[in-house]
């Protein structure tokens, strides 16, 4: 988020923007929360990569986006009363898919919340008995229609607390839920850098960079230029989804049994790019059709994005959980491609052909 929502909000307010700070909030007591109140909300992002083949490496002091951190788990009191602020707007998340669950241990609402869309529930009562207005709530987590999927998290964990039916209908109609879509590459600190010694919160990231959220005409949120307002966030789901992710996947497959290890070093190989060209022109852009915008466009900026000559992808991470991801992110592609053009992808069924042997 540092390179992300963060970083946009430091750049607006740089821009002759006043949209505020954050306050971070940290699910237990970590560095990073004690790094962030130390250095009084700096630090430093490094953007490097490439742009329409120009390499990029500049770094971007974010002095105007964070104001504090607090602990969840040592500071429940304190962020409750910063929910009850009047100048707050905006909630954004960034957990994990194991977040987005409830928790038998969430009995008591009077206790603090074990699981975050508890903690959310929390937040929100609590300024709703301030009698403040509603929030606009934004997740960043890489699931669809995640924003309704918390939404419908927080009313059960309300009706298991047993809360108002007022309660229930401030919740649904006051605070706005807004689906979104993130995409950026963030591959967190270097292992060498001139201000590590002085920076403990140096990241870098790559200069793509998109944060899609849908917007019926009522979105409360500031203006950039990563930040693309759009009434349905699915097809941008589904271009990164089936290009950007599936392609990772992809790799894993082809690359790996090669002895590569990075996502860098497979681009890079003449006959490993030749063969993701291929199976990105010939199968996975014609699968899409014309349900997405701009897919060829995105593809070769996923193959730019790819050759980032400072980013140590490394394949063995993507392949976590690979069986899932390949039925999530290359199978639909596979059935779509058979259903519009009524013969088997030769690229894609060898991958799934090479599981099942």
């Amino acid at each position: 988020m540092r390179a992300f929502a963060d970083l946009f909000l430091h750049e607006t307010n740089s821009s002759g923007g006043d949209h505020g700070r954050a306050v971070v909030v940290t699910s237990t007591v970590s560095d990073r929360s004690r790094w962030i109140n130390q250095q009084s909300g700096r630090y430093h992002v490094v953007v490097r990569g490439l742009r329409e083949r120009q390499r990029i490496d500049e770094t971007i002091h974010v002095c105007r986006a964070l104001s504090r951190a607090l602990s969840a788990e040592s500071q429940w009191p304190q962020v409750l009363q910063f929910a009850t602020s009047e100048d707050l707007r905006w909630i954004l998340s960034n957990t994990t898919e194991a977040g987005l669950q409830l928790s038998d241990d969430d009995r008591d609402p009077h206790e603090p919340p074990v699981s975050f869309p508890a903690k959310l529930l929390a937040v929100l009562s609590h300024r709703h008995q301030a009698g403040l207005q509603g929030l606009t709530i934004l997740p960043c987590e890489l699931v669809d229609n995640n924003a309704e999927r918390l939404h419908s998290l927080v009313l059960e964990q309300a009706r298991r607390w047993r809360c108002s039916d007022v309660l229930l209908a401030w919740i649904s109609e006051q605070c706005h839920w807004v689906n979104t879509l993130v995409d950026r590459i963030v591959s967190g600190q270097p292992e060498e850098h001139p201000l590590l010694e002085q920076d403990a919160l140096l990241t870098v990231t790559e200069p793509f960079a998109l944060w899609a959220v849908e917007d019926r005409g009522n979105l409360d949120l500031f203006d950039h230029a990563a930040i693309l307002r759009i009434a349905d966030v699915t097809p941008y789901s589904l271009r990164k989804v089936r290009i950007l992710n599936g392609a990772h996947t992809a790799l894993v497959a082809k690359a790996m049994p090669l002895g590569i290890e990075t996502v860098g070093d497979a681009i890079v190989d003449p006959d490993v790019q030749a063969w993701l060209r291929r199976l990105l022109e010939e199968e996975i852009l014609p699968a899409l059709g014309d349900r997405v915008e701009d897919a060829s466009g995105f593809a070769e900026a996923t193959l730019e994005r790819f050759a980032n000559p400072w980013m140590q992808h490394r394949l063995r991470d993507i392949a976590l959980h690979h069986e899932t991801k390949v039925e999530t992110r290359l199978r639909p592609t596979l059935d779509d491609f058979v259903d519009r053009f009524g013969r088997q992808p030769l690229l894609l069924s060898g991958i799934l052909d090479d599981r099942v042997r």
